[in-house]
Order: C-alpha cells, then structure tokens, then sequence
C-alpha cells in the first residue's frame, strides 16, 4: 500500500463524508510525517455508525471484503492486492471512543485526545497519536515490523515503549 494509495483511499472517504482515522504503520509515518518503512496495508479506524456508507464506498472501488472478525475488525482487499484493515469506533458524547476487543468486558479505548493530525506526502490526514499508537502496541510479541515503528516513535517524539 502506497502514499499515493492510502491518499486515493482518504479522499474516496471524505468526499462520502465519513469520518477515518489512519492507525498502525502508515498512522505512525502519518505523525512522522514521511514513510519510513514498506506497509502491506493501511488501518483506519471509522464510526461503526457510518459503516455501511465506508462498506459501500470501498466496494464502489473494487475493494471486496475479505476477512471478519466483526464487531473487532474486518478486511477488504482490491484485486490488485491493495489492503484496508477496518476497525469500528462506539463514539461517546465527549468525543472519546470504544472498539470491541477479544475480551468482550474490555473494550479497546480511545481518548477523545487520541485523534490527531499528521502528513503523507506533504497532505494533512487524520491519524492516531503516538500516545495511542503505544498503547496498541503492549501485550503480545512484536514483528519486526512493530520494532522499526516503535523505534521511529522514540527518534521522533522521545516517547517511552516497551520494546
């Protein structure tokens, strides 16, 4: 998943006005503000009361759901490969917002602090704040991949991880 691709994706969304937040690898180089490694996917996270709108956007562009994990996350995938990793939001009145987890009695939680800005290629795009990108990162054995991300976390912002 390119630059080019996650911003094609970004502009496809807001002109069906939704409301998405970049997270995981391309959310990191988002708050960075350059792309610093390959990223086979883009994650974003949406209001689960905007999703069929989200759903039928991406269908339009050839994307087709490809795994579900719902009400945790699903996929969809294009033909040629390309990957949007979905992950639904429960907003709450003060802007804060919730995402089912594995453990039903322990919702993933999102301060309503957590939803920033940062850049790809030069464009503002709504991401996750390294804050959040840290707290997703805890309880499970990294990839290689989590390592460089947590490491550009530490370079730039000077942010405590645990790996």
């Amino acid at each position: 998943m390119t630059g080019d691709d996650v911003l094609s994706v970004m502009a496809l969304l807001r002109r069906a006005e939704v409301d998405v937040w970049i997270g995981g690898g391309w959310g990191i180089d988002a708050l960075i503000g350059e792309q610093t490694r390959k990223h086979r996917d883009v994650d974003l996270m949406h209001r689960q009361d905007q999703e069929a709108t989200v759903v039928a956007t991406l269908c339009e562009a050839g994307f087709e759901e490809s795994l579900s994990w719902r009400p945790i996350r699903f996929v969809v995938t294009a033909a040629d490969g390309r990957e949007i990793d979905l992950h639904p939001l429960v907003f709450a009145g003060d802007g804060s917002a919730v995402q089912a987890s594995p453990e039903p009695e322990r919702p993933f939680v999102y301060p309503s602090t957590c939803f920033v800005t940062g850049t790809i290629q030069g464009r503002t795009v709504p991401c996750l704040s390294a804050e959040q990108q840290v707290y997703f990162h805890q309880g499970y054995e990294p990839s290689d991949r989590d390592r460089h991300d947590m490491a550009q976390l530490r370079r730039v912002f000077g942010i405590a991880t645990r790996f």
